[in-house]
C-alpha cells in the first residue's frame, strides 16, 4: 500500500497566490522564506535572506530545466472546447498529455482514438492512457501522437501558453515560469524542458547568488525535466528524465566529506540526486529517466537541507519533504505557514527545511 504523508493541513483559499511577487509589489527575492531547524525556533525571513541561513562550506543545488509553453487551446472531435497541457515526450514518438476543460477541471470522459483539433493545422490522437494502459477511458493522462512538421517545441513556441491553474488572476508571461537557471532545451538529448516551472528556484536572483558566493556556500547544478503536476492524493510522481554532471556529483561528494549539509532546491533536485546516490550516499554522474518515489520506504541518503514552496494537502510531494527532514519539522513548518499566512502555489512563499545533519 502507497504511504501516506503525516503532515496534515488545511489551506484557506486566500492563501493561494493569485498574482506573481512582482504583481504583489515585490522583487523575486523578497518572498518570505521560513526557516525551519530541527530543536529551534521557526524563523521568519525574506528570501534575499537565504545565504545568511545557510553555513560556509555548504552546497546548494538547482535545477536548470527551461519551462515550455505546455498549454494549447483546442476543440474535441465534438466540438466542445479544451486546453491540452503536453507533459513531456514518451516511448515510441508520442506526447503524454492531460486534457482539461477551459475552466480547469479535469476531462474524466476521453478515450482511446479520440481526436483534438490544436492550432495552426495540428490534431492530435489518444494512442494509450498514461501510466496504466489498460484503462480504457477516463485517464487523466495520455499518451497521444502530435505530428507537426518541424517537432513539438516549436510548435508550442508559436501556438501555447504556459500552463496556468484557475486559482491565478492573471496570465503571466513565460518569461514569468522561468526560473534564473532556466536553460533553453536543446536538440538532441533536451529538446523539450519542463510542462511546469521548477518553482522553487524562481526567488533566486543575482544579489541571492552573490550572496551565497560571499558566504562561502557553494552552487552545483542539476537537469531534471518535470511533467505536469499530479493533484490526485492518489498518484505518485511519474518517470521524468535528469541529468547530474559530474562536476555536481564531485562537488555534492566533497561536500559530505567535509561534513558540510547539501541543499537541494525542490522536489526535482533532491529527485534527481537520490536517483544517482549510493546506499552510503556517494553520488555519481548519471542521465536517463527517474522514477524514485521518495518515501519512508526509501529514506534520502545525500540531501539533508531542502528549498521548497508550500505543497497542497495530501499532494505525493510532501512525503519527499518528509523524507529530508521528518515529518515532525514538515508538520511544524505546515502549522506556521498556515498560522501566518504564507502564500501557496507557485508564486507563493518558500520554505528552507534543515534537519539535524546526518553523518557523511
Amino acid at each position: 500500500m502507497r504511504a501516506t504523508a503525516a503532515t496534515r493541513f488545511v489551506v484557506p483559499p486566500e492563501l493561494s497566490a493569485a498574482q506573481t511577487p512582482e504583481s504583489r509589489g515585490l522583487a523575486r527575492d523578497q518572498v518570505r522564506l521560513l526557516v525551519a531547524r530541527d530543536r529551534r525556533p521557526l524563523r521568519h525571513r525574506r528570501f534575499a535572506d537565504l545565504p545568511e541561513a545557510l553555513e560556509p562550506g555548504d552546497l546548494v543545488v538547482v535545477n536548470t530545466s527551461d519551462t515550455e509553453p505546455a498549454a494549447v487551446d483546442g476543440f474535441r472531435s465534438d466540438g466542445r472546447p479544451v486546453v491540452v497541457h503536453v507533459s513531456g515526450p514518451s516511448t515510441g514518438g508520442t506526447f503524454v498529455v492531460e486534457l482539461r476543460t477551459p475552466p480547469g477541471e479535469r476531462v474524466t470522459d476521453a478515450a482511446r482514438g479520440d481526436t483534438v483539433r490544436l492550432p495552426l493545422g495540428v490534431t492530435a490522437t489518444l494512442v494509450v492512457a498514461h501510466p496504466d494502459p489498460e484503462v480504457g477511458t477516463g485517464s487523466r493522462l495520455w499518451r497521444a501522437r502530435i505530428p507537426v512538421e518541424g517537432g513539438v517545441p516549436g510548435w508550442l513556441s508559436a501556438a501555447g501558453r504556459p500552463i496556468r491553474y484557475s486559482y491565478l488572476r492573471e496570465h503571466p508571461a513565460i518569461a514569468d515560469h522561468r526560473t534564473l537557471f532556466a536553460v533553453p532545451a536543446g536538440a538532441p538529448d533536451d529538446w523539450f524542458g519542463s510542462a511546469e516551472m521548477p518553482s522553487a528556484a524562481r526567488p533566486f536572483t543575482r544579489a541571492v547568488l552573490d550572496g551565497l558566493h560571499a558566504r562561502g556556500v557553494g552552487v552545483a547544478e542539476v537537469v531534471l525535466h518535470t511533467g505536469v503536476s499530479s493533484p490526485e492524493a492518489d498518484e505518485v510522481p511519474l518517470p521524468e528524465r535528469y541529468r547530474v554532471p559530474a562536476a555536481t556529483a564531485d562537488a555534492v561528494n566533497a561536500t559530505r566529506t567535509a561534513g558540510r549539509r547539501v541543499v537541494a532546491v525542490g522536489t526535482t533536485v533532491t529527485r534527481a540526486l537520490e536517483t544517482v546516490a549510493d546506499v552510503d550516499g556517494t553520488v555519481r554522474a548519471g542521465e536517463g529517466w527517474t522514477d524514485l518515489v521518495l518515501d519512508p520506504d526509501r529514506p534520502v541518503r545525500v540531501v539533508d537541507g531542502l528549498v521548497t514552496g508550500w505543497h497542497e494537502p495530501e499532494a505525493s510531494h510532501l512525503l519527499l519533504l518528509e523524507a529530508v527532514a521528518g515529518a515532525r519539522l514538515v508538520g511544524r513548518a505546515y502549522a506556521e505557514a498556515v498560522r501566518t499566512g504564507y502564500l501557496w502555489h507557485e508564486f507563493g512563499d518558500s520554505c528552507l527545511l534543515l534537519p539535524a545533519r546526518r553523518a557523511a
